[in-house]
């Protein structure tokens, strides 16, 4: 004598019903672990300690770099470094975000040469100057690709660095910039 066989559960063949139902199931676990799941609205970077550094290469070095002090509200620091860049010249570079957020930068050596500074403005063409904080800045504009710069060349054997300031800040901004730069001590 044989066993019967249990008949097929109705569920298990499938109907438009249950595909719909399942589909819906899966859909709204997914919809939870989405609102459950914390999003970001900005990525930020390590904290940027300008003064520290600033010191440090200040004392190794001996050199009178800058670096901004008082600047208004909004700006903030995102890089700091003293690196070798073109033609060896090792560079101060302290790079801020405007409150626009657009990015401003002091680049600092000695004695650079025009490979240096064609480098560091990104080969823009010059476009006169600007009188800012006491000083006669030659100002670059290279259009197609949003970059800003002023430079500052002092006179030979006065002991200072050569002063750039770059970015794709617009040249209020700099001069904001500019105007709050300090000797480091």
């Amino acid at each position: 004598m044989s066993t019967p066989t249990a008949p097929k559960s109705r569920y298990s063949m499938g109907s438009t019903k249950n595909l719909v139902l399942s589909l819906l199931a899966v859909l709204g676990m997914v919809l939870v672990l989405v609102f459950m799941v914390p999003r970001v609205d900005r990525v930020g970077g390590p904290v940027v300690d300008v003064t520290t550094k600033a010191q440090e290469i200040r004392t190794s070095t001996g050199w009178p770099i800058v670096e901004p002090v008082g600047l208004p509200s909004g700006w903030s620091p995102t890089s700091v470094r003293y690196v070798p860049v073109t033609d060896g010249f090792r560079t101060w570079h302290v790079g801020y975000q405007t409150p626009s957020g657009t990015f401003v930068a002091v680049e600092q050596t000695k004695d650079p040469t025009r490979g240096w500074i064609s480098a560091q403005t990104n080969r823009a063409p010059r476009e006169g100057t600007v009188e800012v904080a006491g000083r006669t800045w030659e100002k670059f504009v290279r259009d197609n690709k949003v970059q800003n710069s002023l430079l500052y060349v002092p006179p030979t054997g006065s002991g200072e660095l050569a002063t750039l300031i770059t970015g794709t800040a617009t040249f209020e901004d700099m001069e904001t910039y500019i105007e709050s730069l300090q000797p480091v001590r």
